[in-house]
This record gives C-alpha cells, structure tokens and sequence, in this order.
C-alpha cells in the first residue's frame, strides 16, 4: 500500500465515522497531520501548536483532503496563500479564521479535550449523527435539497428515544439522559 493510499484511508474514515470526532492539536500539524485535524468535526488546539501546509517548500502539492478542508473552512484566498507560500498559521490565527474550533491555553489542552467528549459522550447520538450527515453534503446541496434533508432527519430525530428523554428533561426542569444509539 502506498503511503498516500494510506492517508486517504484515515481522511476518509475520520470523515464517515458517524458520530462527531474530536481532535486536539499540540505542536505542529503539518501536511498530512493538518488535513487530519481538517476532517475531524472540532479541532481544540494548545496555543502553541502551529498549522502548516509546507508542501510547496519540496515541490509538492497539498493532500490527504487539504485541497478540499481549506477553501471550504477558511476561504479560497486564504487556503491558495497558506497552499503557496508554506507559511505557518498560530492557533489563535486559527481561530480567528474558523479553521479551528478553539484554542486553549497549552496546559488545559488535554483536560479541555477530555471534558469536551465527555459532555459529547452525554448527548443525543442520532441527533448528532445525522448533524454529520446534513453537513457532509451541505456544500454541494441546493437550498431546496438542504431544507428537505433538514426535513427528513428532523423529523426522523422527532420519532427518536432522545427526542422525547430531551422534551421530558425540559419538563420536568432536570438534565437529559439521552439513551443514544445510532
């Protein structure tokens, strides 16, 4: 197998997982790494970790989805310079732009990340699996086709075990157990 076989593999398992998936950066994602954290569903990032698609600097062109994950987070002007010039872009920059969901001070990283998919571990799995659909396709969908999808996974969702554990939490004024399956 040759190795970019094997990078795709990962993008494209990180991207059909069917409930969300949580990365969190410390140090430097470059390359390949970047593109990994891009097809995760939340990025957390220590403030000191660095994204870089340095694949101009060997004559190279960017892979493993960076092509795809950059324009459609951060804007194709933004994705062709951070593409040709090889630059790094900071966590907070990160940030600002939207390709990260948050950065965190460096000590926190883990603990963030681990409080995180504990409280996405606590929420309800088809709700959330069917979110990672609608948004799978959101890009390449008409308005019409996104507000009928929207249609027939909320109203699947409606009929769900976590629909109804959530509108009798809310009734009764407690927290939801959500049973969750997916």
């Amino acid at each position: 197998m040759k190795v970019v076989d094997l990078h795709h593999r990962v993008v494209r398992r990180l991207r059909s997982i069917p409930l969300p998936v949580v990365c969190a950066v410390n140090g430097v994602a470059a390359g390949a790494g970047a593109s990994y954290a891009l097809a995760c569903d939340i990025v957390l990032a220590a403030r000191s970790a660095k994204f870089i698609e340095a694949f101009v600097k060997i004559g190279l062109v960017p892979d493993s989805g960076a092509s795809f994950f950059l324009p459609r987070l951060i804007g194709e002007a933004r994705a062709r310079a951070l593409a040709m010039l090889g630059e790094p872009v900071d966590a907070a920059k990160a940030e600002a732009w939207g390709l990260i969901w948050q950065a965190v001070d460096d000590a926190a990283l883990q603990e963030r990340a681990a409080a995180l998919t504990a409280h996405m571990a606590k929420q309800p799995t088809e709700a959330l699996a069917a979110m990672k659909r609608m948004f799978a396709v959101s890009s390449t969908n008409t308005l019409d086709a996104q507000l009928d999808l929207e249609r027939d996974l909320q109203g699947v969702a409606g009929r769900s075990a976590d629909y109804a554990e959530g509108v009798q939490a809310f009734l009764e004024k407690r927290a939801p157990m959500f049973p969750g399956r997916t």
